[in-house]
């Protein structure tokens, strides 16, 4: 994980690429019960945070953070991650990998508008509806050269990885430029400024 210090050199776009130092510091000393937090299925809501408080004959009780006390089947019940993974950069690295863990992730990421995050091999990116600085040459400078796990979820990222393995010929690859949407035309743009910078 990088420091805030070195985050600088992403420039504007380093808040909406990964948070901030001290919410990291935050989230790894909240106190947290492995045995009692849960994710529960409530109608309306679809899953909701909560706390187990009784588990018998097939049935979980759970009082949810909104203070609603809740029956269900003990299969509507998901185990959450310790705080330490929210807004996780990669899901593949969460403890608990079930449907709401992931969709909880995306959401609090989207909700600070880190519109990337891996899973596993993949980049996933929520549409934020607007325009975001995450895509000027300061940031593609940021990924240039860098492992993917040396930087912050992003499109760039997965462009630049693929360069360098195509110039060290681990990988060959052919860029075709036709009838490209918005998301591929990011990714030509990335390799084209880092193919030719003086452009």
């Amino acid at each position: 994980m990088s420091t805030d210090a070195e985050m600088e050199q992403y420039g504007a776009a380093a808040i909406y690429l990964r948070k901030p130092e001290r919410e990291r510091i935050e989230a790894q000393t909240a106190p947290f019960d492995a045995k009692t937090a849960f994710f529960v299925t409530v109608p309306d809501e679809m899953y909701v945070k909560g706390k187990l408080t009784k588990k018998e004959g097939g049935k979980a009780t759970v009082e949810t953070d909104g203070g609603k006390t809740v029956t269900v089947k003990e299969d509507e019940i998901y185990p959450r991650n310790p705080p330490k993974f929210d807004k996780m950069e990669d899901m593949a690295m969460m403890t608990h990998l079930n449907e709401p863990s992931v969709l909880f992730n995306l959401k609090e990421r989207y909700a600070s508008w880190m519109i990337y995050t891996y899973s596993g091999l993949f980049c996933v990116v929520v549409n934020p509806y607007k325009w975001l600085p995450v895509y000027d040459a300061t940031c593609v400078g940021a990924y240039r050269g860098k492992k993917r796990i040396e930087a912050p979820p992003h499109i760039f990222s997965i462009s630049d990885n693929a360069y360098q393995f195509m110039l060290t010929g681990k990988l060959n690859l052919l860029l075709i430029r036709f009838n490209i949407n918005y998301r591929h035309y990011l990714k030509f743009q990335f390799i084209e400024v880092v193919i030719n910078p003086c452009k």
